[in-house]
């Protein structure tokens, strides 16, 4: 089961995080991984997965750059014919409310956020209506709920989520489907970047204080979002399309 054996499978923002652990569990699963990532540290990613037996390959991207991805994509088109999955999980994040969000940070967090998904489903999904395959989207609880202080992120990825049905329905038709996964707080090193610049020396007390706000009383686990992924892009989940996935340890309907 789950086997992605045969698949080429375009993943952003591979290079850390979430994405990392996307790359790593596809690779293993027996999919050709293409990491689209703006850090080129993203390289020694694909390497460490190659030195597991996985095939991965680098290639630097600023997604919100749309002659860029249709570059690349021509570029691993070229050598592989087909795309079965792309995973869109590159995104950047921003604190502040309406008040304290600069015009210029807006922008910002859109071009990546929301531009970035659609230039990369703009170039992919055409190669897909040949054959069919599968787009899955990272977007947030922030865009199921009211989050304190994330204006810009939460807008970003509630257009996420209507993006997601919006292609799950044009293209049904086209054996193309689409879906999001919804994650609450998980550890990566963005969460411990943030509590160093915004709690140094507190950085201990802080962990735990997020962790609980999680009923089940964690963080996840980049390796749990990418067993959700990996089940939504496999064939066993080909009956499922136009659907946003909550893995939050409880957070939007066990929090009162």
């Amino acid at each position: 089961m789950f086997s992605l054996q045969n698949k080429i499978s375009i993943i952003t923002g591979g290079g850390s995080g979430i994405g990392k652990a996307i790359a790593a569990l596809f690779a293993k699963q027996g999919s050709e991984v293409h990491i689209l990532d703006l850090d080129e540290n993203a390289k020694e990613v694909a390497e460490e997965i190659n030195g597991l037996n996985g095939k991965t390959f680098f290639h630097k991207c600023d997604v919100s750059r749309q002659p860029e991805v249709n570059t690349i994509i021509d570029s691993i088109l070229a050598e592989c014919k087909n795309i079965d999955i792309l995973v869109n999980n590159a995104g950047i994040a921003h604190i502040g409310t309406v008040e304290t969000t600069s015009e210029e940070d807006l922008v910002r967090l859109f071009n990546v956020n929301v531009k970035g998904l659609y230039n990369c489903m703009h170039e992919v999904i055409p190669i897909m209506k040949k054959s069919g395959g599968v787009i899955l989207n990272l977007a947030s609880i922030s865009a199921s709920v009211g989050l304190p202080d994330r204006f810009a992120y939460s807008m970003t990825k509630a257009a996420v989520v209507g993006m997601t049905l919006s292609v799950a329905k044009d293209y049904i038709n086209h054996n193309i489907r689409c879906n999001c996964i919804s994650p609450a707080r998980v550890h990566t090193p963005f969460v411990d970047g943030f509590l160093e610049k915004n709690f140094p020396g507190r950085e201990k007390e802080m962990f735990e204080k997020l962790s609980k706000t999680q009923p089940i009383g964690r963080m996840g686990k980049p390796e749990e979002v990418a067993n959700l992924a990996l089940y939504l892009c496999s064939d066993e989940a080909s009956f499922i399309t136009g659907c946003d996935y909550l893995i939050d340890g409880g957070f939007v309907k066990l929090n009162n």
